[in-house]
C-alpha cells in the first residue's frame, strides 16, 4: 500500500448519524494512551493528522479518515480511562457498538494492545465485543519497542492468552518508533482491497 492522499472526512459525536460510506472501513480500537495515534499517522505517512487529546478518555467522536480514495481508516476513542463518568462511558459504548454492529463497509478491527503488560479486564471485554459483532480482530500489540527482542514471543504470547485469543488469530508486533510490523498491517490491507470485487459485506467474506 502506497499512501498518497489522506482527509479526515467525517467526524461523529454521540448524536451523529454514522456515514453511509461504499468504500471499504479498517477501524482501530484501544484504551487511552496505547499509541493508537502514532499507529494511524504511521500508516498514513503523517506526523500528527490523528491527533491524541491532552486529556486521555476525553475525545469522544468516531474519526473517518478517506485514505486514495480508495478506502477509510475509522479510528475510535480511546476505553478505559478511569475518570471518564459513567455517563460519558455509557454514550461511548452505545457509540462504538452501533458503529461494529451497523457498518456495512467495515473489514477489519485492528485491537491495539500494549506489548508490555498482559490485557486488562477493558482489552478482554473489548475483544470479546468486537467478537460478538461478527468480526476477526486482529491485535496489534504497540510498543514493541520497548522490550527486548529475546522476549519477543513470550510477550505475544501473553497477549494472546490474556485476551483468549481465538485459534488462527493474527497478531503483529508494532514499533512506532522503527515502524516495525507496518508492512505486515498494509500487505493485511492489501489483501482485502485486492478482494475488493469478491465482498459484498463487511462480515469476515474474503
Amino acid at each position: 500500500m502506497v499512501i498518497k492522499n489522506v482527509n479526515l472526512e467525517t467526524v461523529c459525536g454521540v448524536t451523529s448519524k454514522m456515514p453511509e460510506n461504499t468504500l471499504m472501513e479498517f477501524a482501530f480500537a484501544g484504551k487511552s494512551n496505547v499509541g493508537k495515534s502514532s499507529l494511524i499517522n504511521g500508516l498514513m505517512n503523517r506526523k500528527s493528522l490523528a491527533k491524541t487529546s491532552s486529556k486521555p478518555g476525553k475525545t469522544q467522536t468516531i474519526n473517518f479518515y478517506n485514505i486514495n480514495g480508495e478506502c477509510y481508516f475509522v479510528d475510535l476513542p480511546g476505553y478505559g480511562y478511569a475518570t471518564a463518568n459513567e455517563k460519558v462511558k455509557a454514550q461511548w459504548g452505545k457509540m462504538v457498538e452501533d458503529y461494529l454492529h451497523k457498518s456495512k463497509m467495515l473489514r477489519v478491527v485492528f485491537l491495539l494492545v500494549d506489548i508490555r503488560h498482559e490485557p486488562s479486564e477493558n482489552d478482554r471485554i473489548m475483544y470479546d465485543w468486537i467478537v460478538r459483532q461478527g468480526h476477526d480482530p486482529v491485535i496489534i500489540a504497540t510498543k514493541s519497542d520497548k522490550i527486548k527482542r529475546s522476549q519477543l514471543q513470550k510477550h505475544l504470547k501473553t497477549v494472546k492468552d490474556g485476551l483468549h485469543a481465538k485459534p488462527g488469530t493474527v497478531v503483529i508486533p508494532y514499533s512506532a518508533l522503527s515502524k516495525q510490523g507496518r508492512e505486515e498491517i498494509y500487505e493485511l490491507l492489501d489483501g482485502y482491497l485486492g478482494d475488493s470485487g469478491k465482498e459484498t459485506d463487511g462480515r469476515n467474506v474474503r
